[in-house]
């Protein structure tokens, strides 16, 4: 009797795993590889995933096309993403990591630096354009579809005519060096919110803020 009822308990339990599948978010941070390139303003992924490594208390390692890092929150798994295809060829790196960890497109969520945003500025979107940015076209390329989660990250147009490319590879100046420390704390949240409540109540809680 006592191994029959054994059995069936472990029956159900077996069975409620199933139907309560942990869930499981996919977090990619554009940037380029490099000492170079480290405190650019194209590279504010990667440090807003360094700044939710400390936050969260995990490390990244070196594996297929990027540097990988995991923690868990509440029953969810949340796998951080640092490329290092360079900025270029962003998507080839998420649609692998992507397609390997089985994370569904509503779970993914790109963040990336943003020309068109004031310095700071916190914007989440669920589509869009590339806006010129290489890394989001590459993503769009390899997603075939606009419509995935985005996290923009202001970094100003303070540059002339034909300048672009110099800016975002240009460095923080002293203002936004002495601000920086607490916009990244805050992106940090936000990544943290979207695994927690979802992409819509993460837009409604953290946008211009």
């Amino acid at each position: 009797m006592f191994h029959f009822l054994k059995g069936l308990f472990n029956k159900r339990s077996s069975v409620h795993k199933e139907e309560d599948p942990m869930k499981k978010f996919l977090i990619v941070g554009l940037g380029n590889i490099g000492d170079e390139y480290a405190e650019t303003r194209h590279n504010i992924g990667f440090k807003i995933l360094d700044e939710l490594a400390k936050a969260q208390e995990f490390t990244f390692e070196t594996a297929k096309l990027g540097d990988i890092g995991t923690f868990k929150i509440k029953g969810r798994t949340v796998i951080c993403l640092k490329p290092s295809t360079y900025m270029n060829r962003s998507g080839k790196a998420l649609k692998y990591w992507m397609d390997k960890e089985n994370i569904p497109q509503s779970n993914l969520l790109v963040i990336t630096d943003d020309i068109n945003l004031p310095f700071g500025t916190i914007r989440i979107k669920t589509k869009g354009s590339d806006g010129g940015h290489n890394g989001l076209k590459d993503i769009q390329q390899h997603l075939q579809t606009h419509g995935y989660n985005r996290f923009r990250f202001g970094v100003g147009a303070n540059f002339g005519k034909g300048r672009q490319v110099d800016y975002v590879l240009g460095q923080w100046n002293e203002e936004e060096r002495d601000l920086i420390s607490e916009r990244l704390s805050r992106s940090a949240e936000v990544v943290s919110a979207f695994a927690l409540s979802g992409i819509a109540r993460t837009m409604n809680q953290y946008n211009n803020t």
